[in-house]
């Protein structure tokens, strides 16, 4: 028997920095057990330049990546999604849309790189660590034996990989 792939779709207002961001961490970490998407509630017109170079540093094809509303996940022709993970800081009190098939939703906010002020290099290093903090909580959302547990349960626990304290300083990740 096949194993189910599940439909998960991450959002934050622009659609152009965290939720690109955590798109490409679980089409790299999910495997083909999930299919990865990201969305906007007033997308920019295109990818921060950092998020692409962060993406890029890190072995990531960005060809084909763009910011899109979410309205292109709530019509007849939208993907049934599984799960929807808000990733902004601030958008847990928005009023998102309502998705067919209720897909199960959990708050994962993170800090916003775009509007991170400072040099170039602090920059870089904010994305990245954002990067890290996301791609953490994604390893422990991609471990999880999705099909044993029950919504209640399953809910708890992704809610519990939502308040996780920020990862601050990733593997691999420079300091200095």
């Amino acid at each position: 028997m096949p194993e189910p792939r599940f439909d998960v779709l991450f959002l934050c207002t622009g659609n152009s920095a965290r939720s690109l961001l955590a798109e490409c961490a679980l089409r790299r970490h999910g495997g083909a057990r999930f299919v990865a998407h990201s969305a906007g509630s007033h997308p920019k017109p295109a990818p921060h330049p950092r998020t692409l170079e962060v993406l890029r540093d890190f072995h990531y094809d960005v060809t084909g990546l763009r910011s899109k509303s979410w309205d292109e996940f709530t019509g007849p022709e939208a993907p049934a999604l599984d799960f929807v993970f808000t990733v902004c800081d601030d958008a847990k009190g928005e009023r998102c849309p309502v998705w067919p098939g209720q897909p199960m939703t959990a708050h994962w906010g993170v800090a916003d790189p775009a509007a991170f002020e400072g040099s170039e290099e602090e920059q870089r290093r904010f994305f990245r660590r954002i990067y890290f903090e996301l791609e953490q909580r994604i390893k422990i959302f991609t471990s999880l034996r999705l099909e044993s547990l029950d919504r209640l349960v399953l809910q708890k626990r992704l809610d519990e990989i939502g308040a996780r304290p920020g990862a601050g300083v990733g593997a691999g990740e420079e300091t200095g």
